[in-house]
This record gives C-alpha cells, structure tokens and sequence, in this order.
C-alpha cells in the first residue's frame, strides 16, 4: 500500500500504482453524460490519466484547470480526469470553469477503477475516494509514467507527467 498524508495525517492506499512497463489494466467509467467509456476506446493514443479525490476541492479543481490549459496543445494526446464523483458534479464544474479540454470520466458506479489501479483510499476521512495520482499510458497502454502524490493536498508534477509524452 501507499503511505500518503491528508492534511499531513497519515493515510494509506489500497497498493501501489502499475508498474511503469506494464500495461494498464482495463476499465469501464461513466461520463457525464452517462455513457460509459472503456480503457480501450482511447487506442491508438496517449493518455494522461489526472486522478483524484473530488471536483469540489480546491487542489483537484485546479490539477483539472492546468491539465485543462496543457491539453489544448497535445498532440495525439487526451487527458482523463478520474474521480468516485457523481457525473453530474463533473459536469456541473466543467460547465462553470469551461472545462473544455479535458475528459472527466467517474468510478461512482462500481468502483473497480480504484481497486484495479490500486489507488483507492482505505485509511483517512476520504476513505473509499481516489487518491491524487497522474499515470501516463502511451498509445498502446503501457505505463510510461506514474506519481503518487505523497500529500492529497498538493499538486501533481505536471511537468513531469507531460515530459513523460
């Protein structure tokens, strides 16, 4: 399991995120839309997977404006912001930031995206929430990326996570 902080509290994750080499696993996630949307349809490109806790905190609600910002310039690039809200809360932010970039996808209905990626939050008060981590696949799902924030409460390296395209 992952040893991260909340607040500087200790919290923990279900494991560890996939190997960088390995090919992620599949998923399923609903849209805002409610479609759902499987790993698979994004073959043939690079992805950048913007994982977190909710919508509604300031750190994941800027991770989604920057990723937002950056994605407009990627090239064969799409940016999958992933979290356990309901869809209608994405949508809702997306609509009021102009959210326009980026997916949202959500793991509301099953929660299998968290446990398959190892990423779900067991010990803390967001227990069952996503922890915040950036995975980059490249256009056949290999892990070419991956960062475990240590602290829920701050940004990913988006630099980082970029330069890995």
């Amino acid at each position: 399991m992952a040893q991260i902080t909340l607040g500087g509290k200790p919290a923990e994750t279900l494991g560890n995120l996939p190997e960088i080499g390995s090919i992620a696993p599949d998923f399923t996630l609903t849209t805002p839309e409610l479609t759902a949307k499987s790993l698979h349809e994004y073959s043939g490109r690079k992805k950048v997977l913007n994982i977190f806790p909710s919508v509604d905190t300031g750190v994941c609600s800027a991770a989604i404006r920057k990723f937002n910002e950056k994605a407009a310039g990627l090239d064969n690039t799409v940016v999958l912001c992933i979290s356990r809200d309901l869809p209608f809360a994405q949508a809702r932010f997306c609509g009021a930031e102009g959210i326009e970039n980026v997916e949202m996808l959500s793991d509301y209905r099953t929660g299998s995206f968290g446990k398959d990626y190892q990423l779900e939050i067991t010990k803390s008060a967001f227990t069952g929430l996503l922890s915040r981590a950036v995975i980059v696949l490249d256009e056949n799902n290999k892990v070419i990326y991956t960062e475990q924030v240590p602290e829920i409460g701050q940004e990913p390296n988006y630099q980082a996570a970029l330069n890995a395209l």
